[in-house]
């Protein structure tokens, strides 16, 4: 219940923890990661560089991925692979099975969602939940691939895109704005 609750004001509460929302439209990532921090400090994090390399390592097997964000939010575009867990119940449905100490990486917009869920996670036993500092954000500001399902049903394999969906027109000032879509690409 506690993460429902956490997940329902997260943007909100970012909001909040940064100042009025006229301030929050105006916030730096130094600010939200600031707000991030201090909202959840045993929350461990990735950077956009090492979870690039991680990736692309094929020594080893690549972290799970799951994205924190809303269906409309994934369905403009995510990373590759990942999966959609935008609640605990969710994620525990991805994870069911998977030994408590697999490796996961969560995302949302801006990382204060995917702290909320990590957080969660941690409390419920697993052991290596990192959260994705910046998340798709910053992951797609630096020019790394996203990607959306293919076909128009939104069904079938991952293709790229350049395109993110910006949470709301505050939040989406900490996304480059020609990566700005509402919409699942076409």
């Amino acid at each position: 219940m506690r993460l429902r609750v956490a997940v329902v004001i997260g943007a909100v509460g970012a909001a909040l923890l940064l100042g009025s929302p006229r301030r929050a439209a105006a916030s730096s990532w130094a600010e939200v990661r600031a707000a991030i921090q201090q909202r959840f400090p045993a929350v461990a994090s990735i950077t956009t560089t090492a979870l690039a390399a991680r990736l692309a390592d094929p020594s080893g097997p690549p972290p799970l991925l799951l994205d924190a964000r809303t269906p409309e939010e994934y369905a403009v575009s995510h990373l590759a692979g990942a999966r959609l867990t935008p609640d605990l119940a969710a994620a525990r449905a991805v994870l069911a099975g998977r030994p408590m100490e697999s490796e996961v990486v969560v995302y949302c917009a801006v990382g204060y969602r995917s702290a909320a869920l990590a957080a969660a996670l941690h409390e419920a036993g697993y052991e290596q939940v990192l959260n994705l500092d910046g998340s798709i954000f910053q992951w797609a500001n630096e020019g790394r691939p996203v990607y959306c399902d293919g076909g128009r049903d939104g069904e079938g394999d991952e293709r790229p895109v350049r395109a993110v969906h910006p949470y709301d027109r505050r939040w989406g000032l900490l996304l480059h704005r020609d990566l700005w879509s509402w919409r699942r690409p076409r």
